[in-house]
């Protein structure tokens, strides 16, 4: 599966470098900024994967440091996968329960109105979406009618179950309520917390980008970042240049869009 979205992906890249000339617009950070905001502080040796020995530099202290030349390669590849994609208008669902990396996905991925998992991944989320969406359209629709004051006929005691369903739904499907359909991939932060995530995404051939620390298989992504996947200020610039290259392909969709209508 790898090896067929690999290839898919250099094709489609191919097509999309031939309509435009690259872009550097985005910025990928050198190894010594990547360092200041510790990316390359991963786990215990005993924690380690045998699977991330290539983007292993050493070890300090009984901790793996993870080869910063080898992120900034993998992130200049996500974030030219990321942005082609983005220029065809496809959606990236963002997924980071952990509590360091909550507030940054609300953040990032609301700042582009992208779909994002900051709870409990529900499970069927991508391999049963059907019904994941039937519980999608059933919170949209209580928003819809207690916007529209159609709550104010129900007694309090009903509008109080209302509102607690209401709170319920938006637990559970409240960050992917824009979705209609199947995200065509997702940003996860941390494979060992998201497996589940991860599990129906290869289950769904759905594509991933991945932070992927010294403790888990990268081979389990198509795209990825190896970094730090527990410290604050790394999550952060990792999700900010995704949500960049997001961004920059969007623009490149809408520049050819109004050239198209010249």
């Amino acid at each position: 599966m790898l090896y067929y979205f690999r290839l898919n992906y250099k094709v489609n890249l191919k097509l999309f470098m031939d309509k435009q000339e690259k872009t550097n617009k985005i910025k990928i950070p050198s190894p010594a900024e990547l360092a200041q905001a510790g990316v390359h502080l991963g786990h215990r040796t005993t924690k380690r994967s045998p699977k991330m020995e290539p983007y292993i530099y050493g070890v300090k202290n009984t901790v793996h440091i993870i080869d910063l030349d080898k992120t900034v390669e993998k992130l200049e590849m996500a974030a030219e996968f990321l942005t082609e994609i983005s220029s065809q208008g496809k959606i990236v669902l963002y997924v980071g329960t952990k509590p360091s990396a909550k507030d940054i996905i609300r953040k990032y991925s609301q700042e582009i109105d992208a779909p994002y998992v900051i709870e409990r991944w529900l499970g069927g989320t991508l391999t049963n979406f059907s019904t994941i969406l039937r519980l999608i359209e059933k919170f949209n629709r209580m928003t819809e009618e207690k916007v529209k004051g159609e709550w104010e006929k129900y007694s309090k005691k009903e509008r109080l179950m209302k509102e607690r369903e209401m709170k319920r739904l938006e637990t559970m499907v409240g960050g992917i309520r824009s979705l209609k359909r199947k995200p065509d991939a997702i940003y996860l932060v941390d494979l060992q917390k998201e497996k589940t995530a991860i599990r129906e995404a290869r289950k769904c051939r759905i594509p991933a980008v991945a932070i992927v620390d010294t403790n888990v298989n990268p081979e389990l992504v198509e795209w990825p970042i190896p970094a730090n996947d527990d410290a604050i200020k790394s999550i952060e610039l990792i999700t900010g240049l995704v949500t960049e290259a997001i961004k920059v392909g969007r623009a490149s969709q809408e520049k050819e869009k109004k050239e198209e209508r010249k």
